[in-house]
């Protein structure tokens, strides 16, 4: 049912099967673009406790001690959830429900697919790819050499 053998149907899977293992890796995809934004959370929680380290000192040189006192002890180096800095929320995280979500994740596929991954999204561009039309390849390796220098050239235009 696909171009491509990656991603193929196991034999007997039926169609229910592969929606249902194609909606728990939507699940997981999800999960990762929350753990993401865990990291964005941790790298900018970081920038913000240093600039406002920095902010002290700026205080401090114009003068303001005291206040520059107040931001320091209050909030420099200050928990973002009770006890914990942002690096102990993402390893918490991905010691905990990322790496069950993971294992579950894979699990289904495993039994389910044959550890194929992406077997839906495969059979749907199967279905909706123009065949034979430069830009709806099945793969890379159906890209003629003077079709992919067309493709790096339009991607440098709209870049």
């Amino acid at each position: 049912m696909t171009d491509e053998p990656l991603h193929k149907r196991p034999e007997g899977a039926s169609d229910a099967t592969v929606e249902a293992v194609g909606k728990v890796s939507e699940a997981f995809e999800a999960i990762e673009e929350v753990r993401g934004r865990l990291y964005g959370l941790h790298r900018l929680v970081g920038t913000a406790d240093l600039a406002l380290g920095e902010a002290v000192e700026l205080l401090r040189k114009a003068g303001h001690d005291e206040l520059a006192d107040t931001v320091d002890r209050e909030m420099v180096g200050r928990n973002v959830l009770p006890g914990m800095w942002t690096f102990q929320i993402v390893e918490a995280f991905d010691a905990g429900y990322y790496a069950d979500f993971k294992r579950i994740d894979t699990l289904v596929r495993d039994e389910l697919m044959g550890g194929q991954r992406h077997v839906y999204e495969a059979e749907m561009k199967t279905r909706e790819r123009t065949k034979g039309r430069r830009g709806h390849e099945a793969s890379p390796a159906d890209i003629e050499p003077d079709d992919q220098q067309a493709e790096n050239q339009q991607m440098e235009e709209t870049a």
